[in-house]
C-alpha cells in the first residue's frame, strides 16, 4: 500500500485577502514535511476558475519548487488536463519533459479532461469534444517524449509538423500514465488503454469504489497500452485527517469535509443542464440531478467509510478497508478548509509515524 498527499489548494476567503500566498508556501512546507514521514508520492489537481476549492490553475510551477526541495517522493500531474485550449500536447510534453528532468526521473503523469462547465465554459471548450482531444493528445504525447525528432501529426483536432519536441523526459522508455476517472466507463476505459487509475469518486460508499476498482482491473487484463508499457496500478482519494483522538479528529475536520461535499455539489450541479444533453459525454452526471447532499452529513460519510478521519487506530480500520478492495496508492486530502496549517502538519505526522508503517 503506498501513500500519497494530495492537493486541491484550498483557501478559504475567510482566512483574509493575505491567505493565498501563505497556504500556497504551507503546501510547500507539508510536502517537504510528507517526504520525510514516509509518503511515496504528491499530486494536483489542474483547475481554472475554482474560487476558494481549488487554486491550483499552474501545478508544473509549483512542481518546481516541489522538486528542487525533495529527494524522493515521486511528483504526479493529478491531473494534466488535455483539451485544447487548456493545454496543447506539444506544451503538455515539453512541461512534462522539464519536470522529469528536474525532479530526477520522478514523475507521474496523470491526464484527463475537466469536470465543470465554469471552466471549460472559461476556455470555449466544448463538452462532448473532451473525451476526443483527451484520447488524441494522450496518443501523441509518449511519441513526442521519445521521437527525435517527432514525425509530426495530421488528426481532428491537432495538425503538428514535423519537429524535435524538447525537452525529453529520463524514464525510459517514458514516465507513467494514468487518467482521471469518476464514471464506471471512464474506470474501464483506464484499464483497457493500460493506463493508470486515478479514481475520483463523490458520494458513493466503499463498496461502490470497489466495484469500480473491480472494473478497472478487469479491464487492464486485456489492455492495449497507449503508451509502451502497462501501468497496473489503482489509486483512490479520499478526505484525510489524523489527530490525537477520533473527538479532536472530528472537531478539525468535520467543517472542512461538509464544505468540500457541499461544494463539489454545487460545482457539478451548475454543469448539469449542459452535460445530461445527449452526446456530451458527461451523460453520466444525471446522477447529480437525483442526488440528495444533505443526506452526506459527517456521521452518513463515517460510517460508509467515505472519508478517513480519526485517532491513528481508526484511520488505519479504515485504511484497511481501502486495501481490501484493491487499492493500492491511498490519495490522502489533508489540506481542506477549515483545517489550520499546524493541524495539517499533525496529521501527517501522525500519518507517518503510526499509519504508514501498519502497511509497510
Amino acid at each position: 500500500m503506498k501513500f500519497a498527499i494530495f492537493y486541491e489548494i484550498t483557501v478559504p476567503r475567510k482566512w483574509g485577502p493575505d491567505a493565498e500566498a501563505r497556504i500556497f508556501h504551507e503546501v510547500v512546507e507539508q510536502v517537504q514535511f510528507a517526504e520525510e514521514m514516509g509518503f511515496d508520492a504528491f499530486w494536483t489537481v489542474e483547475h481554472h476558475f475554482l474560487d476558494e476549492f481549488s487554486h491550483c490553475s499552474a501545478p508544473e510551477v509549483l512542481y518546481g519548487v516541489i522538486a528542487a526541495k525533495t529527494k524522493k517522493i515521486r511528483i504526479g500531474h493529478g491531473v494534466r488536463l488535455l483539451p485544447f485550449p487548456y493545454n496543447h500536447p506539444c506544451r503538455a510534453a515539453e512541461m512534462s519533459g522539464t519536470l522529469d528532468i528536474l525532479c530526477d526521473g520522478r514523475m507521474d503523469f496523470g491526464t484527463g479532461r475537466s469536470a465543470t462547465m465554469i471552466e471549460m465554459g472559461g476556455f470555449g471548450i466544448n463538452p462532448a469534444d473532451t473525451r476526443g482531444m483527451w484520447e488524441e493528445s494522450l496518443s501523441l504525447i509518449p511519441r513526442m517524449w521519445k521521437e527525435d525528432p517527432f514525425a509530426g501529426h495530421e488528426g481532428k483536432y491537432f495538425k503538428i509538423p514535423p519537429r524535435n519536441v524538447i525537452p525529453k523526459p529520463i524514464q525510459k522508455p517514458h514516465p507513467p500514465l494514468l487518467m482521471a476517472c469518476s464514471s464506471p466507463e471512464s474506470h474501464q476505459l483506464a484499464g483497457h488503454k493500460g493506463l493508470g487509475l486515478l479514481s475520483f469518486t463523490l458520494a458513493l460508499n466503499l463498496q461502490e469504489v470497489g466495484r469500480r476498482v473491480s472494473l478497472y482491473k478487469d479491464a487492464i487484463a486485456q489492455a492495449a497500452p497507449v503508451g509502451d508499457f502497462i501501468n497496473n496500478q489503482a489509486a483512490v482519494f479520499s478526505l484525510v485527517h489524523c489527530s490525537r483522538t477520533n473527538k479532536e479528529a472530528r472537531e478539525e475536520a468535520e467543517e472542512g469535509v461538509l464544505w468540500y461535499n457541499h461544494k463539489s455539489f454545487e460545482m457539478l450541479g451548475q454543469s448539469v443542464p449542459t452535460f445530461v444533453q445527449e452526446g456530451s459525454g458527461y451523460e453520466y452526471y444525471d446522477k447529480f440531478n437525483q442526488a440528495r447532499p444533505e443526506k452526506f452529513t459527517f456521521e452518513y460519510l463515517d460510517h460508509h467509510s467515505m472519508v478517513i478521519v480519526g485517532d491513528p487506530a481508526h484511520c488505519i480500520e479504515k485504511v484497511q478497508q481501502y486495501k481490501e478492495i484493491g487499492v493500492e496508492q491511498l490519495l490522502c486530502l489533508m489540506q481542506n478548509y477549515g483545517i489550520p496549517h499546524e493541524k495539517t502538519m499533525q496529521s501527517i505526522r501522525l500519518w507517518g509515524e503510526k499509519v504508514i508503517p501498519h502497511f509497510k
